[in-house]
């Protein structure tokens, strides 16, 4: 079957060496996001964007929040079941996405308000992604088994990659802020 051959084809295009040093990984990511996010839709680049870093790095959790309103709401993801609706005050998107800057927590048990959607879940990294007026449009949350797994460098790679491929990862900007 031609579907069958064509994906893959296009799995093993994109296959990562997990135990290549993170920074070889994100060197991977960087060649090859822009290529796969081509879509005209950004929910299908958003899919294929949190499969490709869930490939690269094997975290319990990768995925998107879109604002909708005063919430985020669940968007495309690799892992287990996720919270559907985070709410502005509460948790590490709402903080980052309050912010409009990457958070990192070593410990999310030792985070106030953290919002718990996996038991599993020990460390976090939660980037914007912004329209090209720089509001908020969404965030890509990165969840860990492993307490202290991310590092500033995470958060600047990642929030680097997002910032090159957000115009294909968002809608149209918000009534009012083309």
């Amino acid at each position: 079957n031609a579907s069958t051959v064509e994906l893959r084809t296009m799995a093993d295009a994109f296959a990562f060496d997990r135990n290549a040093p993170r920074k070889a990984r994100y060197d991977q990511l960087d060649m090859q996001c822009l290529a796969l996010l081509s879509d005209a839709d950004p929910v299908a680049n958003q899919a294929n964007f949190a499969a490709l870093v869930h490939m690269a790095f094997g975290w319990h959790w990768v995925g998107f929040y879109r604002v909708v309103k005063d919430e985020l709401v669940l968007g495309p993801f690799q892992g287990p079941v996720a919270c559907t609706r985070l709410f502005k005050d509460r948790g590490v998107c709402a903080l980052a996405w309050a912010r409009n800057e990457a958070v990192v927590v070593q410990d999310v048990d030792a985070f106030p308000g953290h919002v718990m959607c996996s038991a599993v879940s020990r460390s976090e990294l939660v980037v914007p992604v912004r329209d090209a007026q720089g509001q908020v449009r969404a965030v890509f949350d990165v969840d860990s088994a492993v307490i202290a797994d991310f590092e500033q460098e995470d958060a600047d790679r990642l929030q680097r990659l997002i910032d090159t491929v957000a115009e294909r990862l968002i809608d149209e900007p918000l009534p009012g802020h083309a």
